[in-house]
């Protein structure tokens, strides 16, 4: 997992850039400030900067709050907060798939019990017909595999739970192809060298607004507000839930280490508590 424990702000002429380091808060201020630089001459040059979100170069500015240990004591995944407040749950070896769907109109009943081989369900978008068909045949050749299948509000994730995996492996890609993982998902796992689930829900899905500020921060003020909105998101929160337990097809023996991680998961996300999803 990729989470550096320091960050800094550089900034040169109009230029800004965040940098990290493991070592030292002085060393990510010195390749922030250098970085910056760079950046501004690069501009300069004539060069056209690119910009956007979820760059596979480099890690994300998250603070971890809590770590959680496998049976054997080594760290099995961090929790982290986002960027616009969500906590995130970060596995390094227990696989998440993370599928989006354009939309769900029939119940999720109705797919999953075409998924694992049971009675048709009603028609399914092109789209999502699709993925239930590639899911359908992975399942099918891969019956030693255990699932655990939740809705989301914008599609499904699935939690393999017989074994644990390298999220750089081949074989990683291999699931993720044939699942039709998301796109910006597979990124933001080779990104951080891990498997990353949501456990809160997003904020405007809640009828509430956005943090006023990012981790971490500049001065006093500004942790200070950023606590107070975070007691209200917390509040926010309490009328909905992540995700929801949908199905538990497959091998029923599930992997120690993905014990721990599912019973954090599924008690965050309020996985069984038929709350609306965000």
């Amino acid at each position: 997992m990729n989470f550096p424990k320091f960050w800094a702000k550089g900034t040169h002429q109009q230029f800004t850039c965040w940098r990290w380091s493991d070592s030292s808060l002085a060393e990510a201020a010195s390749l922030a400030q250098e970085a910056a630089r760079r950046l501004a001459e690069r501009f300069a040059a004539g060069e056209k900067l690119r910009h956007g979100y979820g760059y596979p170069d480099r890690p994300f500015r998250e603070r971890v709050l809590r770590e959680i240990k496998a049976p054997g004591g080594e760290v099995a995944a961090v929790i982290t907060r986002n960027s616009y407040g969500a906590l995130v749950l970060n596995t390094a070896r227990v696989m998440f798939v993370d599928v989006d769907l354009p939309e769900q109109k029939s119940p999720v009943g109705g797919w999953l019990s075409k998924l694992f081989g049971k009675p048709e369900p009603p028609a399914a978008s092109i789209t999502s017909g699709t993925v239930l068909a590639q899911a359908e045949a992975w399942n099918q050749s891969h019956s030693d595999w255990g699932w655990r299948v939740y809705r989301t509000k914008a599609g499904l994730r699935l939690l393999a739970t017989h074994a644990l995996f390298d999220p750089e492996d081949a074989s990683t890609e291999q699931v993720f192809d044939a699942l039709g993982a998301d796109r910006l998902y597979r990124r933001l796992c080779r990104a951080q060298k891990c498997f990353r689930a949501r456990l809160t829900p997003k904020p405007w899905r809640c009828g509430f607004r956005n943090p006023p500020c990012r981790w971490p921060w500049p001065d006093a003020k500004a942790e200070a507000r950023y606590k107070d909105w975070e007691y209200c998101y917390q509040k926010a929160c309490r009328d909905y839930a992540t995700c929801e337990l949908a199905a538990t097809p497959g091998s029923q023996q599930i992997d120690p280490t993905v014990q721990v991680i599912l019973k954090v998961h599924d008690e965050t996300t309020l996985a069984n508590s038929e709350l609306a999803l965000a």
